[in-house]
C-alpha cells in the first residue's frame, strides 16, 4: 500500500467489506488514528495484535510495521482514519493505553461519547477542505454511511491538507477526539477512581493540586492518618505504582504545562515543579516524554 508523506494530514472514512487489508512493512512516517463506528477490524503493530469494535480508538505511531484489516468473520468495518503528526502533549494522554511499540488502544469508549466523537471527525473532514476566503460550515451533521448518490460519495472522499489554518483546525478536532476518548475510557486492568480507597483518592487529589510541594511518603501518610509503611503498601496496591512514582509523574506533567505556556527557563521549571536539580528533572522528563525539556519546548514552537 502507498505510504502517506509525513507532512500530509489526511482525513477519511471507510466502510469496508471482508477482504480489505493494509500492510506497511516499514510503517508510516505519519501517525495513524482509527476510530471504529461499526463492525470489527484487526490491528497489528509493534508486537501487539487485537480486534477492534465499535467504540475502540487505535493510535499507531510512525516508523513501525503495521497491518490492519477487516476482522475475519465480520461483515464490515466502518471507521474513521486520520494520518497526522501529533502535538507533543498527546503522548502523555495516550501513554496509559500503550499496547506495543508505538501502538495504543483506547478500548471501550462509553457509548454516550460516540456521537460527539463522530461530530469531531465530521468537522475534521470538512475543515480539511476549508480555505480562509470561504465560509466555515455553521453546523456539522453526520453524513450518511450507507446508500448511494453523489452527495454521499463526495462527503466521504478523503481530504488532504498540507499546512496552514485548515491543518490546525483538523488537529483541533483530532485533539478533541483524543481528549474525549482517553478521559472517558480507562486503561486495561485499571480501576475507576470511585472503586478505590478513599484515602488513596485524597492523596492523589493532594498531589494533583500541588505537585511541586515537598511531598514524601511520610508527609502523604500523615495527610490520611496512616503509618508510612501502611500507606505505601495501600497506595501501591490501589494504583500499581509507589507514592513517589505518582508524585514524579504529576511533577513531570506540571512541568510540561509550564514549558508549554510560560517562558521560564528549564531550571526555573524544574524548581517550580518540585525537582531538586535540572539534571534530575531532565532525566525524569525524558523518561516520560521521550525527549529532553528543551527539545520538547522547541518542538512545540516548531509544530504548534
Amino acid at each position: 500500500m502507498s505510504v502517506p508523506a509525513a507532512e500530509l494530514t489526511i482525513v477519511g472514512h471507510y466502510d469496508k467489506a471482508p477482504g480489505y487489508a493494509t500492510r506497511r512493512p516499514a510503517g508510516s512516517p505519519s501517525w495513524l488514528l482509527l476510530w471504529t463506528e461499526a463492525g470489527a477490524g484487526f490491528v497489528e503493530q509493534g508486537g501487539a495484535s487485537f480486534a477492534v469494535r465499535a467504540g475502540d480508538l487505535v493510535v499507531l505511531g510512525s516508523g513501525v510495521s503495521q497491518y490492519y484489516r477487516v476482522l475475519p468473520g465480520a461483515r464490515r468495518w466502518r471507521f474513521w482514519w486520520v494520518h497526522f503528526q501529533p502535538r507533543p502533549s498527546w503522548t502523555a494522554w495516550l501513554g496509559p493505553f500503550a499496547r506495543g511499540d508505538g501502538c495504543h488502544l483506547v478500548g471501550g469508549v462509553p457509548a454516550g461519547v460516540h456521537a460527539r466523537m463522530g461530530l469531531a471527525f465530521e468537522r475534521a473532514l470538512q475543515d480539511a477542505r476549508w480555505v480562509p476566503d470561504a465560509p466555515l460550515p455553521g453546523t456539522f451533521r453526520p453524513a450518511e454511511t450507507s446508500g448511494s448518490g453523489a452527495g454521499v460519495a463526495e462527503a466521504r472522499v478523503p481530504a488532504v491538507v498540507v499546512a496552514g489554518p485548515a491543518r490546525e483546525l483538523v488537529l483541533g478536532a483530532v485533539e478533541e477526539a483524543l481528549v474525549l476518548a482517553t478521559a472517558s475510557a480507562r486503561p486495561e486492568g485499571a480501576r475507576r477512581p470511585e472503586e478505590g480507597d478513599e484515602r488513596v483518592r485524597r492523596v492523589l487529589a493532594l498531589i494533583a493540586a500541588e505537585p511541586g510541594a515537598p511531598h514524601s511518603v511520610a508527609s502523604l501518610a500523615r495527610a490520611v492518618a496512616l503509618s508510612p509503611s501502611r500507606f505505601a503498601h495501600l497506595f501501591t496496591a490501589e494504583t500499581g505504582r509507589s507514592p513517589m512514582q505518582a508524585v514524579r509523574e504529576a511533577r513531570v506533567r506540571h512541568a510540561a504545562s509550564l514549558l508549554e505556556v510560560t517562558d521560564l527557563d528549564v531550571g526555573q521549571v524544574a524548581a517550580a515543579s518540585g525537582f531538586v536539580s535540572p539534571f534530575h528533572f531532565s532525566r525524569a522528563f525524558r523518561r516520560e516524554y521521550g525527549l529532553p525539556p528543551r527539545d520538547y519546548r522547541a518542538r512545540l514552537r516548531t509544530h504548534p
